[in-house]
């Protein structure tokens, strides 16, 4: 099995700070191997050759509200609607997937709002295995972290987050704390089991 990072390298000071924390996790044995992405194809096309089954999978880099950003190149729900060029890609990472692995957005607000649940939902149904994401701005502390497995629909509330807009209209999310709900560090080696739960 193989745990794996991948970070945006096109960002200035972000992609040393991601790629710092790469080395620093890589050495304490967190991860087996890291790859600074330019964009989601590339990272997907790395991801699909690598010869381990992939056991775990974060993502360290910006998101909105539904996505996962590399620089301004967006992956959605919408990559995973038969005849998108990306599609392909995700299948193929898909294959690379263990039983029961997780993957990981380490992303602001990526699982926030309607269009976070939906996300959230149809990426674990397509994939066939656990995600995870966050519904608060990220920084040291990485608040409103929550595990969804496929099958399942969102234990959390649309509107979580959120300072200014709507569930469906969102327009801003509010920064991590450590008394906010489901936070953990950017330390933080594993996503809690209980947080897949709705009991929790």
């Amino acid at each position: 099995m193989t745990r794996v990072l991948v970070y945006d390298r096109t960002t200035r000071w972000l992609s040393r700070v991601w790629a710092g924390g790469a080395s620093l996790f890589r050495g304490v044995r967190r991860i087996d191997v890291a790859h600074g992405a330019d964009d989601w194809d590339g990272a997907l096309r790395w991801l699909a050759e690598l010869r381990e089954p992939i056991d775990e999978l974060q993502y360290w880099g910006h998101g909105k509200w539904g996505c996962a950003l590399v620089d301004n190149d967006v992956l959605d729900a919408s990559a995973l609607a038969q005849g998108n060029p990306r599609r392909p890609f995700l299948e193929a990472v898909r294959e690379r997937l263990a039983p029961d692995a997780l993957v990981w957005f380490r992303t602001c607000e990526t699982f926030g709002a309607r269009s976070g649940i939906d996300f959230a939902e149809r990426l674990a149904d397509f994939l066939g295995t656990r995600v995870a994401g966050h519904t608060y701005v990220i920084h040291f502390h990485q608040s409103g972290l929550h595990g969804l497995a496929p099958g399942e629909r969102a234990h959390w509330s649309a509107d979580e987050g959120l300072v200014e807009g709507t569930a469906e209209v969102p327009r801003r999310a509010r920064r991590s704390a450590p008394w906010a709900p489901r936070t953990v560090t950017c330390l933080a080696r594993a996503v809690p089991e209980p947080w897949f739960r709705c009991d929790t």
